[in-house]
């Protein structure tokens, strides 16, 4: 195809770009409370997604890989003019990252999945016509900003809920976390290995059936929950930070347990939403390579490395606003309570992943730490925080629609 090289250099820059963005954005969020919760540094937090989001994304990021992301569009209305597609894609791929890079630096957490399915409506919309959008797709996605951080938020609240009655609120914390928290361990090692299983996996080509999936997520646990036990059963009191800070050894059992869990997530979210930014970007050097509007197209692995790449650059450079956003200002964060947001997080996208339901990982977690922060009392919530976050939540698509357009327009008329 002309200019094949042109439009393979764009995406793949654009793509990198875009996964930056994610990395500063996204990952911030899976990271978010594990900081906020002081269970790990920043510099921590930073060394665990850069190891774990990368093999996420390299390892399960993607054989193969949908042409179209999430069917937004249909496919079949540029078959006579492909090159409208590879245009559209770039102008999806910059205005998803450049939105970003913007909510990046106010600190709001946005959906990198929102950002992209927002641009690809607008390119498509316009470029093509209104009836080249899938509109039932984007109304799911719509009803999905009120669904998502109202289940995540509720299951926090009974986790968050149960850690108190069956630990915190009682003369011998230490000792009965000694023996709940095995159990909090094993549902969490429960629900991350079925996230990786069913969100990560399938990339590969491994496609485990439901009922194998939730046998090797207990197998796993169970052992997991075995380690953990043994691990909490050596850790001694602290006499002398008791006096100052009541739970101090109790807080340090849950961030044992925190560490876990945020390899996990990050594993999981790299496996996933590396696919925003590798998605369109495979469907530029499908198109530019062979002209032809396919299905679905190979993803070679030089693509899931630019993505793995981005990813963590963008979290070590420009992550550090939207963590203090989630992991510190909207409420007060402990281990116990980033642990109660991190598996609620977790067992949401489970749920979501297992009826279909199309998700934001970013919503999903702030709707949990809204949770753990309504357990507490509404005054323990910075409503004002809260306020500019759902602000930026609904500005997401509209912004991404409007900036694909432009880039749209400027990539028509000035590229082959």
């Amino acid at each position: 195809m002309e200019g094949q090289l042109v439009y393979i250099g764009l995406a793949a820059a654009f793509g990198l770009f875009m996964a930056w963005g994610i990395g500063a954005n996204d990952v911030a969020n899976a990271m978010a409370t594990s900081v906020g919760s002081k269970a790990l540094t920043i510099k921590q937090a930073i060394l665990v997604a850069a190891v774990f989001e990368f093999l996420g994304a390299v390892l399960a990021g993607g054989a193969v890989t949908s042409t179209i992301r999430k069917g937004i569009i249909d496919a079949d209305l540029f078959a006579a003019s492909p090159e409208l597609l590879i245009y559209g894609m770039l102008a999806s791929l910059l205005s998803a990252g450049t939105w970003l890079l913007i909510a990046s630096h106010h600190g709001w957490p946005v959906s990198t999945t929102h950002s992209i399915v927002g641009a690809i409506v607008g390119f498509a919309a316009v470029g093509i016509g209104l009836d080249a959008v899938m509109w039932g797709k984007v109304g799911a996605i719509v009803l999905s900003w009120v669904v998502t951080p109202i289940m995540a938020g509720f299951i926090a609240y009974l986790i968050y809920n149960s850690v108190q009655k069956l630990i915190l609120q009682h003369d011998d914390p230490l000792e009965r976390a000694k023996r709940y928290v095995p159990v909090y361990i094993f549902f969490a090692a429960f629900t991350i290995t079925l996230v990786t299983i069913m969100k990560g996996l399938k990339h590969v080509g491994l496609d485990v059936s439901p009922a194998n999936s939730y046998f090797i997520a207990t197998g796993i646990a169970v052992l997991i929950a075995i380690i953990g036990a043994i691990a909490i059963n050596r850790i001694q009191p602290n006499v002398k930070r008791e006096k100052k800070q009541h739970y101090y050894t109790v807080e340090r059992v849950f961030a044992v347990l925190m560490v876990i869990t945020a390899c996990s997530m990050a594993f999981a979210h790299g496996s996933n939403d590396v696919a925003n930014a590798i998605g369109p970007l495979a469907a530029v050097i499908s198109i530019a390579k062979t002209g032809v509007v396919g299905g679905e197209s190979t993803v070679a692995l030089w693509v899931l490395v630019i993505g793995g790449i981005g990813i963590v650059v963008g979290l070590a450079t420009y992550g550090r606003k939207v963590i203090a956003t989630v992991g510190e200002q909207i409420t007060h964060l402990t281990p116990s309570r980033g642990f109660a947001a991190e598996l609620a997080a977790a067992t949401t996208i489970v749920i979501a992943s297992g009826t279909g339901i199309p998700i934001s990982t970013t919503q999903t977690l702030v709707g949990a730490v809204l949770g753990v922060g309504m357990a507490r009392g509404i005054e323990a919530i910075d409503l004002r925080v809260v306020g500019r976050i759902f602000l930026s939540w609904v500005v997401t698509i509209p912004a991404g629609a409007f900036l694909a357009i432009i880039f749209f327009f400027i990539f028509k008329t000035i590229l082959p």
